[in-house]
């Protein structure tokens, strides 16, 4: 579900008019979502600024596709900021972006893909953005079919317009190397980055179709997903973290990959059970 959606143009008017946060509860209303806190609203008002510094630039295409708030078919989750649109070989290119308010972290050694910092009052462990934007970016593919009928190419990336970035800074820290190469990170300083970044993916417009056809994509596991499935009921090393967090999930997936032929309920138990990987520490 796209709880925002236009134009490139659109959304550079929207930010321009001081529009954009009432626009954005406005959708939450016409689509029954829950009312959203005012530490969220006020979230949408600072990094929704930042990105119109970013896209204020000729060079990315008006018409390019914006998205708000999308929300993760089958789980809770929603997707910051999404930007649609071709690259100058009219590749199908989609940016997933997480924006964060972040100053400062800290790193967590014991623990794959998080760190603690500041949020809702105190210091908590959560996801690394780069994590997030990753691991949802990979849940899109596993699970949305659009993604590999269409060949939709999907670039995960987080900005964080707040943190400024000093030696040996833990949000850079090899410990999350993996993720950093598969999602970059943008702070404080970077817009100019983060604009060749976006044009190397994005220099052709597409209106928001692409969008469009990422969100009613049929929801069915990927070859590559069940593959995996398969490995973890195998034993192997897909499987230890999810056991950790699951502990019964070995009997879920037998169960759900006895049934993965077709059956709709299979897929959404499944991403269910995914989800655990993904689920926000807080």
């Amino acid at each position: 579900m796209l709880v925002y959606e236009g134009i490139k143009q659109s959304f550079l008017d929207d930010v321009t008019n001081d529009s954009i946060v009432e626009k954005i509860k406005n959708k939450f209303k016409e689509k029954y979502l829950p009312a959203r806190q005012k530490s969220e609203e006020d979230s949408w008002k600072n990094s929704l600024e930042y990105m119109y510094k970013v896209l204020n630039d000729n060079e990315i295409p008006n018409n390019a596709g914006v998205a708000i708030e999308f929300n993760i078919p089958a789980t809770n989750y929603r997707i910051d900021f999404t930007l649609s649109g071709y690259d100058d070989y009219n590749k199908k290119n989609v940016l997933i972006i997480e924006l964060k308010q972040w100053e400062k972290c800290n790193k967590i050694e014991e623990m794959d893909g998080m760190v603690s910092t500041y949020l809702r009052g105190s210091d908590r462990i959560t996801k690394h953005p780069s994590y997030q934007a990753w691991s949802y970016t990979n849940f899109i593919k596993d699970f949305n079919m659009a993604v590999q009928k269409d060949l939709l190419d999907l670039y995960p990336c987080a900005y964080l317009h707040n943190y400024q970035l000093k030696e040996n800074d833990p949000l850079t820290d090899k410990h999350y190397e993996a993720y950093l190469i598969e999602a970059p990170v943008f702070c404080f300083g970077d817009v100019i980055k983060f604009k060749e970044f976006i044009k190397r993916y994005i220099s052709k417009g597409n209106n928001g179709d692409l969008l469009y056809t990422l969100e009613n994509g049929e929801i069915k596991p990927s070859k590559r997903l069940q593959d995996t499935l398969s490995k973890m009921l195998a034993g192997n090393k897909e499987f230890i973290l999810l056991d950790i967090f699951y502990p019964n999930i070995n009997d879920d997936i037998k169960f759900l990959s006895d049934k993965i032929d077709g059956d709709q309920n299979s897929f959404v138990k499944i991403s269910k059970l995914f989800k655990v990987r993904i689920n926000e520490i807080d």
